[in-house]
């Protein structure tokens, strides 16, 4: 990454998104907006920040808008939450409903602040982020053009999504971690499960470490997106 993400934390920006986001664009980036760009949307999980998903950001291609929102709930000065998790309570979908409102209005400000096609829009989401990027996709068929899920899983109570399967053909990327003590591997498989009877064209895969992804899946997951981008 060539250049720092920029910080939109006020004026007229932050007005038409609605939340708070860190942005880059490729050097190639049209100022005049005439050469739209794929864009991948980071959601970081439960208190982060629009900070900690830039990690991941060497995986995408460059030809890519990136663009990491912070979450709606603060926790503390710092740290942010889609949705306040009670311990040992995994949230139904419908617990996300203000998140996925308020993503899915971003997400169609883009292209007024960017240039961005949201005829190839992204989602790339960490633990409790990835439970995001899931709701959104559910919630707006058609929207959502591939899903990488990082250590993540899918709300409960899916039940409608899989009768419809709402996600059918689109491109999921799924990395668990075997020893992960936040998101156990049984809730990474049942997601898994999941996200197939929804129809996604799924790839599975399970790392020996813990809430993180380890070298091995950084690799896997820039594959992956070569693939799915077909760029660089």
């Amino acid at each position: 990454m060539n250049k720092s993400p920029q910080l939109i934390d006020n004026g007229s920006a932050l007005e038409v998104a609605g939340l708070v986001h860190r942005v880059w664009q490729p050097e190639t980036a049209n100022p005049e907006m005439t050469s739209p760009h794929p864009v991948v949307v980071m959601l970081h999980g439960h208190l982060g920040n629009e900070d900690v998903m830039w990690v991941f950001a060497q995986t995408v291609p460059s030809t890519c808008v990136l663009v990491a929102p912070r979450a709606i709930v603060p926790v503390g000065q710092k740290s942010f939450t889609w949705q306040p998790r009670l311990e040992n309570e995994w949230p139904v979908l419908a617990q996300f409903d203000e998140a996925v409102t308020a993503v899915t209005h971003f997400i169609h400000s883009l292209p007024t602040l960017y240039p961005v096609d949201l005829n190839q829009v992204y989602l790339m989401g960490f633990s409790q982020g990835a439970a995001v990027a899931f709701a959104v996709a559910l919630q707006n068929p058609g929207l959502v053009q591939g899903i990488a899920s990082l250590v993540g899983f899918v709300p409960r109570q899916v039940d409608e999504a899989i009768n419809r399967a709402v996600l059918r053909d689109v491109p999921v990327f799924m990395a668990a971690g075997t020893q992960d003590d936040r998101v156990p591997l049984i809730v990474a498989q049942n997601s898994a499960a999941a996200v197939r009877a929804m129809g996604a064209f799924l790839e599975y895969r399970e790392y020996d470490t813990g809430h993180k992804l380890d070298a091995a899946g950084m690799r896997k997951l820039q594959s992956w997106w070569q693939e799915r981008l077909n760029r660089d």
